[in-house]
């Protein structure tokens, strides 16, 4: 069905690994479109909780297509060129359920930026984050400028941007940039472990709170407080809740539907 990446279903985990080895998984058009396709199936799958993104063991994704963005003649063009990459982070960081960024080699330019909208990073040893736009006159146009500051804050991503210089896995551990760094030979491993561990909570739990933080940081406190109350009274008439609740005070196992 796709050609330029894999899809794989493991009981409740959705394992998206983008392939393109002879481009080092750069992101084409044609890429892109069936991202956008595999994303739009998974987020209306109840049945997947938790989705991993990645390019294999020894790269992440190099990046856009070159190629592609020498034919942006026009400032028009351009534009909607930049929009498409936003879009596509934009679904990622939309979809209901949580991503992982299994990130193990090169993750540049428009790969950071994939990387930059999951929930999770999980980086192997060996892993490199950039965003090198800088050094052929341009900046990160899929979201970078964005998202980075809202990480690891304006001063650092402004480094991190203005010198176009990748950092480590160490590097990006401190800044918290990422959440763990294992060795390469144990980075799909350790992230399937943490997937699992996702993958067994309350799933409308689980998709609220990631909502209300991301939503939350678009708005005032006391807008996110609302927010947040409103979401609670809703989820107290879910099944899931009216279960963990018993469970805990019957001291039992609580039995989760996703209802």
């Amino acid at each position: 069905m796709f050609q330029n990446l894999l899809y794989q279903k493991e009981g409740a985990v959705s394992i998206i690994q983008l392939h393109r080895p002879q481009k080092k998984n750069a992101l084409n058009t044609e890429l892109r479109r069936e991202l956008e396709a595999v994303l739009k199936e998974i987020s209306a799958d109840k049945t997947q909780r938790v989705v991993i993104l990645t390019g294999g063991e020894e790269i992440f994704c190099a990046g856009a297509d070159i190629g592609e963005i020498t034919e942006t003649s026009t400032a028009e063009a351009a534009y909607h060129h930049s929009r498409e990459f936003q879009l596509l982070c934009d679904q990622i960081e939309a979809l209901p359920q949580p991503v992982i960024a299994a990130v193990s080699g090169y993750a540049l330019g428009g790969g950071c930026e994939l990387a930059l909208a999951c929930d999770f990073r999980i980086a192997s040893e060996t892993a490199r984050f950039g965003l090198p736009e800088i050094k052929i006159g341009a900046f990160p146009g899929g979201g970078g400028t964005q998202r980075l500051p809202r990480l690891i804050g304006a001063s650092k991503a402004k480094e991190i941007i203005f010198t176009g210089d990748p950092i480590t896995a160490e590097e990006a551990l401190s800044l918290g940039l990422v959440v763990k760094t294992v060795p390469k030979e144990k980075l799909l491993e350790e992230t399937r472990n943490f997937a699992a561990k996702l993958a067994a909570l309350p799933r409308l739990a689980l998709q609220a709170s990631k909502m209300l933080i991301n939503r939350g940081l678009e708005m005032d406190l006391n807008s996110g407080l609302e927010l947040e109350a409103r979401c609670f009274g809703t989820l107290a008439m879910t099944h899931d809740l009216q279960e963990g609740t018993a469970a805990f005070l019957e001291k039992r196992k609580p039995n989760f539907t996703g209802s």
